[in-house]
């Protein structure tokens, strides 16, 4: 039997608990394709897992890794659209026989998308999580341009992707937060204005999300932080307004806060948009038209348990500056 390199996760807990190992290269069912990857992103649900929390409930198996591009090497009798030597994408959430820190995966052809053209592996690993989520925030809240939206965490993978996708739209009403200069410039460099990018270390934060938007409260936000800073953000909407969760760490006091606001809750899940994937094809090929942009990733290293236990730390001190983490598998 064949043999692939992976990064196996051998008990809930610290970065320490992540091994390398080999295992036997998976078989592809008559309606997978057997997929060389060449690069994997690293998203927040990777350390989340790792941790025990609540993400565990979607772990298929202990090596993790959630989304990455590759290449078709084998495609069985019942597969459509996918051949040997095609580029993909894909956001494996449940579906692959083993996650992407690993050099092959076994994965259904309806979970797969084509690669954009115009961009290379390392990038392209970074668009299924954040490109889905953002996609489905923009569609769900139904903006409209002349109504202004707060996103806190925008500086993120799905923050950025979201941005773009409202600027494509021409809404530009944005306020979003920030914590260091790296990712004021990248903010900035999306296009939002630098009076409408707010400092959350500053102590009179919301007041200045409120002085940004001419003092009145938002028609949409957008919360992809939790904790704490969701009270913030729900007191910043106004009354019947839409509040996108995408975290599911809201506190109690945020909670009441909505209630009391009656505003709509729009829970973002990206795990209910990967069958068939139409959500990640439609930001794939607008991608492919030069409609958005992709920000810059940044490339941590290779397939490697220091890889890794890097990736993770760095998620979770929130010291990704912006940028999306991928680890490229030669």
């Amino acid at each position: 039997m064949k043999k692939m390199k992976t990064v196996v996760l051998k008990e809930f807990g610290e970065v320490n608990n992540f091994e390398f190992e080999e295992v036997d290269l998976p078989m592809i069912k008559s309606d997978e394709v057997l997929i060389r990857i060449m690069a994997t992103a690293f998203n927040p649900l990777d350390y989340q897992m790792r941790k025990g929390l609540r993400e565990k409930e979607l772990m298929a198996g202990w090596i993790l890794g959630v989304e990455f591009s590759g290449i078709v090497i084998q495609a069985g009798q019942d597969t459509k659209g996918f051949k040997e030597g095609d580029e993909v994408i894909a956001c494996s959430i449940q579906k692959g026989s083993n996650g992407s820190y690993a050099e092959f995966m076994a994965l259904s052809f309806h979970e797969l998308v084509h690669k954009p053209k115009n961009i290379d592996f390392g990038t392209a690993a970074s668009i299924p999580v954040s490109g889905m989520t953002a996609w489905v925030c923009y569609n769900r809240m139904n903006c409209k341009t002349d109504e202004c939206i707060f996103i806190s965490g925008a500086s993120g993978g799905t923050g950025r992707f979201l941005i773009l996708l409202l600027m494509h739209y021409k809404i530009t009403n944005i306020v979003v937060t920030a914590g260091n200069p790296e990712s004021i410039a990248m903010l900035k460099s999306l296009g939002i204005l630098e009076k409408n990018i707010i400092d959350y270390n500053s102590p009179d934060f919301e007041q200045r999300i409120l002085r940004a938007n001419q003092g009145k409260e938002f028609d949409h936000v957008v919360d992809l932080v939790g904790g704490e800073i969701s009270e913030t953000t729900a007191r910043v909407l106004k009354v019947n307004g839409n509040y996108l969760d995408v975290t599911f760490f809201g506190t109690q006091i945020t909670r009441e806060i909505l209630f009391d606001k009656a505003a709509n809750i729009l829970n973002i899940a990206v795990y209910s948009e990967v069958s068939g994937n139409k959500v990640l094809k439609t930001v794939s090929e607008l991608i492919e038209a030069g409609k958005i942009d992709i920000p810059k990733v940044n490339i941590v290293g290779d397939l490697s348990v220091a890889t890794v236990r890097k990736a993770h730390e760095l998620m979770e001190a929130n010291r990704t500056r912006g940028q999306k983490l991928v680890m490229v598998i030669d």
